[in-house]
Order: C-alpha cells, then structure tokens, then sequence
C-alpha cells in the first residue's frame, strides 16, 4: 500500500470506531461523504485491502498491442532514427499504417536513446507578435536559406511565404540567390499566382552576403528593386532576420522535415528536388496553413502585356553610351549598330542593354530595340563616323543635276546684283 492509502486507512478506522463522523473524514481525506460511506464499507469488509485501487495491476483497455509496439520500434530503429518524436508519429501512420500518440512515440524513442529530452527554456526578451496582413497575397515573404538538402554541398531554398496564411506560395532550389537565379524564381511565380500586392525581404543578410557562387549578388537588390517596380510591386525591405520571423521559422522546420524527407525518397539532384517540391507543397500548406481574416485574394493575375514584358522585366539591364562611330561597349564585347534602326539614333546617346536570362542581350532606346550585331574584335581606333543621325530611312543618293536652280545659284551673283541694285536706289 502507498503512503496515502495508509493515511486513508487510519482516518475510515477512526470513522468506524465512531471517534470522528462522515462529513469530518470526508475534509480530512479530501473527498464527498458519498465517497467516505463507499471507502467504510470496503474497509469493513476487506480491512486495509479494501482501500487499494481496483484498477491497480490490471492491464489499460487502451494498451498497446506488443506486436504493434515491437513493429514502431523496429521502423523507427531502421528508418526514423533521426525523426522528431511528432513527425515519426506522422510518418508512422502515413507509411505504416500504425496510429500511436505522439507521446507514446515520444517516450518509446527517449527509452531507445533516439531521442533526448529537451526541457523547455524561457527566453530573456520576449519579441511582439507582428499581427498577420488581412488578405491572401497582400504581403509575401522571401528569403533563401543555404543547407545541405540533399547530398555533401550546400544549396539555396529560394521560399516565399504568404504572411495572412502562412503557406509557401513558391519554392525553388538553386545554386545561389544571385540575380538570375532570383528572377527566374519571381518568373515562375508571376506565371503561377499572379502579381503580389507587396514583396518583404532582408535587406542586410540575404542580399548584402557574397556567396562563392553568387557572383552578381552585389548588383541584386538594384536589380530587383527595379524589376518589381516596373512590375508594379512594392518593395518592403526588413532590417533584421527577426523581422521576418515567420520565413525564418519555416526554414528551420524545412531544415528538420524536408531534408529527412529527401533521404526517404532517395532524391540526391536539384531537378529531382524541384520536382518533389511540386509535391511537397500542397501537403505541406494542408498541415500547417491557417485561414485569413479575410478571402479575399490580392493577387493580380498576369494580362497579356504585362506577359510579354517579363523577358524584359526580369533581365539584367545597365545604361551605356553610344560612340563615336555608332558602337557599344558592354562586358568586353563590341556592338555596332545598323544604319536603319526603328528609332532615331545620335551618337553619345544613353541605351539600356538589357541581359534576358537565356543570354541574349538587347539593345533598348526610348522603349524601342535597336538594330546591332556583334564585332568580332575590338575596332583598332575608333572614328568619328560623318553621319550625323541613324534613321528609319534608307539615304535615296539623289543628287541635283547640273542645270537645277541650286546648282546656278552663286554668293558671288548675288553680292553683284546687291550692288547692282544699291547704286540703282541711289540714283533714283
């Protein structure tokens, strides 16, 4: 018997014994005088025995199978050795069929070692909740996150998050978060869910740190600024990671799920990454998305000039000067303009050479694209070309004949007539 059935024992033998009433028990041991004539009866009978649980040895109705617990313990031991207690309940049931609560998963994996208690720590500063916008698509939340997802080398999680319900809008792996590679990211988004009202990214960490692959990174967030402009999105930029709590967050879960659900399904490439994402998404914002204060979506979805303009919206595009001799310098190459163009061309005029990320370059002037091809060495000096002007217009090679009126035509005529002409008004 325990200490406190002992203690219960003494205070029913002195109710029987008459020495104290049932309403005085029931204070001392803590229960109803309902309760305290239950307890007398059994201790009459049974004596002290009475007072013990009658549940006390008998096995729980809801007890596990041991055959269910021993086929747990053998996928978690071969498969989920490095699995959260929570997520191993999850993969449990939807691999293997096997429903176990969490806590039972939890205490089987600590008692295996797979697992170490961790006790819940109280952080000194407390940060305020920043509410969530109101609407689907009034706010996303971007950022890339360098791990190894898959294999020995790191590589780049480019992620948005919508900040009304939490769900990954786009994710997409690639080796850096460069220019391109941003663009091509905002492509694929634009394409699927339309233009956001208001884009949030770090300005400092993600777009001001050089990484070994992102050789273009210094020249990003001047390029993207630009692009969502032109586009018609705006750009809030935060000043510190904790800003954009809620991406930073859904990286560090990613980092724990995605990369152990890589390893089951045997994935070990980029491409197959990105196409598990496709996948992995919906299931993923199923589970943890949560709903708006409002349904409606902000997004605006794509006309057919704003889809023509994404080639240009999302290239790499810096001004130059026109030459002398109607050429371009740009990145060590030499480009000489055609002498028809679709827009009037002076020399020393500012283009915009536009970087389209397939390759080609574009020569843009006043919203119109120059004619052009491309030297195949650096001219030996350039020359100040007579012709004024590059026009829509092809020179005709007319030429006054001899006998015209132009051609007659003489200063020296004329200041003889102009005399001629003096003397006569002043005779008169």
């Amino acid at each position: 018997m325990t200490t406190k059935e002992l203690s219960r024992y003494d205070i029913i033998k002195t109710l029987i014994e008459r020495k104290i009433n049932g309403t005085d028990a029931a204070k001392q041991i803590g229960v109803s005088v309902r309760h305290i004539k239950r307890l007398k009866a059994r201790a009459v009978k049974f004596g002290a025995a009475g007072l013990i649980h009658r549940s006390r040895g008998r096995e729980s109705n809801r007890k596990l199978n041991d055959r269910v617990i021993a086929l747990a313990k053998k996928h978690l031991e071969e498969t989920y050795y490095d699995f959260g207690p929570t997520f191993a309940t999850e993969k449990l049931l939807e691999n293997h069929q096997i429903k176990i609560n969490k806590e039972t998963v939890r205490l089987i994996m600590v008692d295996m070692g797979l697992w170490k208690p961790r006790p819940r720590k109280q952080p000194n500063q407390r940060h305020s909740w920043r509410p969530r916008k109101d609407n689907y698509g009034e706010m996303e939340q971007f950022d890339g996150s360098y791990h190894k997802w898959f294999g020995q080398e790191e590589t780049c999680l480019l992620l948005s998050v919508d900040d009304a319900t939490g769900k990954i809008t786009h994710g997409q792996f690639d080796y850096n978060e460069g220019v391109q590679a941003v663009f091509d990211f905002w492509w694929g988004y634009f394409e699927k869910n339309g233009l956001p009202l208001s884009i949030y990214l770090d300005k400092f960490s993600t777009y001001k740190v050089n990484h070994k692959h992102a050789v273009d990174n210094y020249d990003l967030l001047t390029q993207f600024e630009r692009a969502m402009k032109q586009s018609g999105v705006k750009l809030i930029t935060a000043h510190s990671p904790e800003a954009k709590g809620r991406i930073e967050r859904m990286f560090e879960t990613l980092q724990d799920r995605l990369v152990k659900e890589f390893r089951l399904a045997d994935i070990n490439t980029m491409e197959k990454a990105n196409e598990f994402l496709k996948e992995y998404i919906p299931k993923f914002n199923a589970k943890f998305a949560v709903i708006p204060s409002r349904e409606k979506d902000l997004h605006q979805k794509l006309n057919t000039s704003v889809k023509e303009k994404l080639p240009q919206i999302f290239s790499i595009q810096n001004e130059r000067k026109i030459n002398n001799d109607y050429t371009i310098r740009f990145k060590n190459k030499y480009y000489q303009l055609d002498k028809l163009q679709p827009v009037t061309v002076y020399k020393k005029d500012t283009v915009i050479m536009e970087e389209l990320l397939n390759g080609t370059v574009k020569i843009n002037l006043k919203e119109r694209y120059l004619n052009y091809w491309v030297l195949p060495e650096k001219p030996k000096k350039e020359i100040n070309i007579k012709l004024p002007v590059l026009t829509n217009r092809e020179p005709n090679g007319w030429r006054p004949p001899a006998d015209h009126p132009w051609r007659k035509y003489s200063l020296t005529v004329k200041k003889e007539i102009n005399i001629e002409q003096l003397i006569a008004n002043f005779n008169q």
